[in-house]
Parts: C-alpha cells; structure tokens; sequence
C-alpha cells in the first residue's frame, strides 16, 4: 500500500510539472502611447511585419520592415539584436502577435507587440510616414 501511495504521488507531481501552463507568455502587449513612450526612451528595434506593400502605403517612422510571410523571415530576424528590446506591429495585430510568440521562442530577451497594430496608432493619431 505504501508503494502504491508513493507512486500515485510522484505521478501527481510529474503530472502538475508537466502540465505547468505555458501559455504565459513574456511578450508585453502594449497600447499606443506605450510604445510612444518606448519609442522615446529606450533603444529599441522596431519591426512593422506587414508586407512591403502595405510598408508603402503608411509606416511608423524609424521601423524597418521585415515580412512575416516572407520565406526568408526566419533568417532576416536573426540579423536583429537579441538583447536589444523588439517593438513588432501589423495591421491590426493578428501577425504581430504570431512573430513575437517566434522572437520569443528564438531568444529574444524583450518583445512587445502594438496593440491593435497601426490601424489603432492612425486612430489615435499618431505619425505614420508614406514611402513614395
């Protein structure tokens, strides 16, 4: 019986460690005026994941622009900063969320994401620069 008891507990134990919940996630979602204040006051990377076209069409000044659905994504991120903070921002955040979970993953030690992405940072009216 005691056997039994000391299997059932370890069992218990492996079975809450591997079931720890991983869906806590470090990316920090972030408003508008955060990432304004970001922007400001600390070093960062800034990556509009959109498409180069829509880069075109409308910017936040200072980004660059890396493709989420580029073929080469996974390699052009590697060409960033790994301990330097990453500001990511799409459309409306559905990309962006998905490249910070994979910055995340590939060691990047600070990620945030807009939230909303730049229809909510129009909207609120900050700067967004037109590429010709």
């Amino acid at each position: 019986m005691k056997q039994v008891l000391i299997v059932l507990t370890l069992m218990l134990t492996f079975t809450v460690i591997s079931c720890k919940d991983d869906s806590q996630s470090d990316v920090k979602l972030v408003s508008p005026e955060e990432m304004q204040t970001l922007l400001e006051l600390e070093d960062v990377q800034l990556i509009d994941v959109r498409t180069p076209e829509e880069f075109k069409e409308g910017n936040i000044p200072t980004a660059q622009n890396i493709d989420y659905n580029s073929p080469t994504f996974d390699e052009d991120i590697t060409k960033l900063d790994k301990t330097k903070p990453v500001i990511l921002y799409c459309k409306s955040g559905g990309r962006s969320a998905k490249c910070a979970k994979k910055m995340e993953e590939a060691g990047f030690v600070k990620v945030y994401d807009l939230d909303g992405g730049i229809s909510k940072w129009q909207h609120e009216g900050y700067e967004v620069e037109i590429k010709s």
